[in-house]
């Protein structure tokens, strides 16, 4: 289906021209031959061309008062101003309402037609955006938070109103997985800065070095290896919403220069010698109690009492486990869709299973596990074959290990570090062989000097 065109011209033989070249070119060229007729077009019959190629003065007024018209209720398309007599305040003023581009007559046809094709570039690449965001918009709306209990109620009836405010800042707090970085989207792409940037980042992925450079960016030769310019993370984020997830791993100092420049809305790189204006909404999640680490000195009390202007708790799953049967559903039609599985019963065995665990992973653990059974199914009903949720009965929070029998169940859900990992291992086998080292590291099927080295790295209790 071709794309539209609208020629707004008053002189009938040029106008004639332009609609039939551009009819020529593949358009669907509309004419018009005022503004009150143009307007009529465009307001009332709902006609959205993707270009509009218009005379400047025309007989019923000046068409940038009908550009500003159509800019103030926000429809799309790209502007080419044709004009005979046209001055420097009629240029800034096309400008300034976001015109393409102001071509003086005669203007050749190979140049007009060059700026048109430019123009419709432009204009497709601005439509796909907006296609694009209302697409997240549609998603993550405070009714992407499933569930009916009433923590999960009280969570989306908080999303809802934060996402109706121009705040500041955010803190979201919560154990990993829980769903901290799905309250952050929503907040963004229903709140008032949706048509905005959301720029993301992991404050505990990075080292020092490179953290400050990613958000505050930095000039050429600002250290060695700085080539050329950078746009740090908060400079991209302008005119959209910052999110620092992790944040209770960002250094001290590192949390010194976020405080400045969330205060003064301003933006130094490094090696720049001026500041550069911003305007950023910062959301800021952790699963560290905040309110610890102020109290050990670990996380600027002025930081965290600047970014929690508002606070929003993202419960645990253990804690509104009747809300497994709002995200099953949801869950496996996801990854049937992705997979053209066909999963559509859950046992009874299955729920049992699901409800009595103690998913120290949360939500995300959830998920992952939804993944697996439906991706390796082969027919309707949901295998329990695959679940691998270990000893149903814990019930503990992420960075316990359940020991059952000659078996130990760890988290793998990135809860618990790989030191404490082989802290708890040796633990356990040096308590099943009464804390003898030989016997311990005769099941480990290792040597006993190396076993030593572990026990005593970890400060652990033996008997030899």
């Amino acid at each position: 289906m071709p794309e539209s065109l609208l020629v707004i011209e008053d002189e009938p033989l040029l106008g004639s021209e332009l609609q039939q070249g551009f009819a020529e070119d593949g358009w669907e060229a509309v004419l018009s031959r005022t503004l009150a007729e143009a307007e009529k077009l465009l307001f009332a019959r709902n006609l959205e061309p993707l270009v509009v190629v218009s005379d400047m003065s025309l007989p019923d007024g000046s068409a940038l008062d009908l550009l500003e018209k159509v800019r103030a209720r926000g429809l799309p398309g790209e502007w080419i101003f044709l004009t005979a007599y046209g001055g420097v305040p009629e240029s800034v003023r096309a400008l300034k309402l976001g015109a393409f581009d102001f071509l003086e007559k005669p203007c050749e046809p190979e140049r007009l037609e060059l700026v048109v094709a430019g123009a419709a570039r432009s204009a497709k690449a601005q439509r796909r955006l907006r296609e694009e965001q209302s697409a997240l918009g549609a998603r993550y709306t405070p009714d992407s938070f499933v569930g009916h209990s009433a923590v999960a109620r009280e969570v989306r009836d908080m999303l809802g109103r934060l996402a109706k405010i121009p705040f500041s800042a955010l803190v979201i707090s919560g154990e990993t997985g829980t769903g901290k970085g799905l309250a952050a989207r929503i907040l963004h792409h229903t709140g008032p800065r949706a048509s905005g940037p959301l720029v993301e980042v992991n404050c505990a992925a990075l080292p020092r070095e490179l953290m400050e450079s990613e958000l505050f960016g930095h000039e050429a030769g600002a250290f060695t290896g700085a080539k050329g310019r950078r746009r740090g993370l908060i400079e991209q984020a302008s005119g959209g919403t910052l999110f620092l997830d992790e944040i209770g791993e960002l250094e001290l100092d590192l949390q010194s220069k976020l405080l400045t420049t969330i205060e003064d809305k301003r933006v130094r790189r490094l090696g720049g010698e001026k500041a550069l204006q911003v305007d950023v909404q910062f959301i800021a999640a952790s699963n560290r109690d905040l309110d610890s680490l102020v109290r050990e000195a670990r996380f600027r009390a002025d930081l965290y009492h600047r970014l929690s202007v508002f606070r929003l708790e993202v419960p645990p799953l253990r804690s509104r486990k009747e809300d497994i049967q709002d995200l099953l559903p949801v869950f496996i039609d996801e990854f049937n869709a992705k997979a053209d599985k066909r999963v559509s019963t859950v046992p009874p065995s299955v729920w049992q299973r699901l409800s009595a665990y103690g998913w120290p992973g949360n939500v995300r653990e959830l998920r992952n596990v939804v993944e697996r059974c439906v991706l390796l199914s082969e027919g309707t009903v949901f295998p329990d074959t695959w679940l691998y949720l270990g000893a149903a009965e814990a019930t503990g929070p992420s960075s316990d290990a359940v020991a059952s029998g000659s078996s130990l169940c760890l988290p793998l859900d990135g809860s618990m570090s790989f030191d404490a990992m082989e802290r708890r291992i040796i633990t356990e086998a040096l308590a099943r062989h009464g804390a003898n080292v030989s016997l311990t590291a005769r099941s480990f099927r290792t040597t006993r000097e190396k076993l030593r080295y572990r026990v005593q790295k970890y400060g652990l209790k033996t008997q030899d």
